[in-house]
């Protein structure tokens, strides 16, 4: 079995997609708790964590508990969203308004990606993931995770980010062989 968690908590004030945000307190709390449930309940050999400093910072709280080999990877990187990325959101609502007022899965972030574009990245290279040894655990992000969701259920891409509950420091089970993804914590 592979699992992934999203990173913890970070400033929603600003833009994700690949900026370098922090974990806010309660975000740090949140994967020390994580990482607790998941020494307790799985079996971790190794992690492979996207290389934005959110998730990076995420996998090493959790391997303090684990002790595994980590690896840092573009795959599992969360959309581009290109000049938006790390824009305090009341900059980009008056800078961008009639941009983030028309989005739809095919709206490309200026200087980024479109949603579909996320979609083809995590479906393209989910062969990669497929050959992950058993027992290891992606420290990813929402879209990522969303990404997974979609394919494993044969799902028509949309705009409802929130639909498979993919919450901070939430932990997932893929089961790539029988196209199974689920919520475990």
């Amino acid at each position: 079995m592979i699992y992934a968690i999203r990173h913890g908590q970070d400033d929603e004030r600003f833009i994700g997609g690949w900026s370098n945000g922090k974990l806010t307190k309660n975000g740090l709390n949140d994967v020390k708790f994580a990482s607790l449930w998941i020494r307790d309940n799985l079996s971790i050999n190794n992690i492979l964590s996207s290389d934005i400093k959110r998730a990076r910072d995420t996998a090493f709280i959790i391997n303090k508990e684990l002790k595994v080999p980590i690896e840092f990877s573009e795959i599992l990187r969360e959309q581009n969203k290109g000049l938006l990325n790390g824009l305090p959101i009341d900059i980009a609502k008056k800078t961008y308004h009639t941009f983030l007022n028309n989005m739809n899965i095919d709206t490309v972030y200026p200087k980024g990606e479109s949603l579909r574009d996320l979609y083809i990245r995590i479906y393209n290279n989910l062969n990669k993931l497929e050959r992950l040894k058993d027992n290891t655990l992606l420290v990813t992000h929402r879209g990522v995770i969303n990404m997974l969701y979609y394919i494993l259920n044969n799902k028509e891409l949309d705009m409802n980010k929130g639909q498979f509950e993919v919450t901070t420091a939430s932990i997932h089970e893929i089961d790539f062989e029988n196209k199974l993804i689920r919520k475990v914590r």
